[in-house]
């Protein structure tokens, strides 16, 4: 088993602490447990449940991208599956 670090309740990603093989079981520190369908690195982000594609990828309670592709629960989230989007952080701060 793996831990991994839910880091605010509207995030939709987790941080692994340990690489998390295929087949195994992450333990979300803040909420619940499932299993990795795919090989995650260390410190890297496994889907807390399915994102589709074009949808927000949530981390720190923060959109930190979009998803490229449908993204399963248990999937790992890189560079591969997101990309950035633009945001008006001045808007952000009122």
């Amino acid at each position: 088993m793996t831990n991994a670090i839910l880091l605010d309740a509207k995030d939709n990603v987790a941080t692994c602490t340990a690489p998390a093989p295929a087949g195994d079981t992450v333990n979300v520190l803040g909420g619940g447990s499932l299993v990795c369908n795919e090989d995650i690195p260390a410190w890297h982000k496994v889907a807390l449940k399915k994102i589709p594609r074009g949808s927000h990828v949530i981390k720190y309670g923060e959109i930190i991208g979009q998803a490229a592709a449908d993204i399963d629960c248990g999937a790992w989230v890189s560079h591969e599956n997101i990309f950035s989007v633009p945001r008006d952080y001045s808007g952000e701060m009122i």
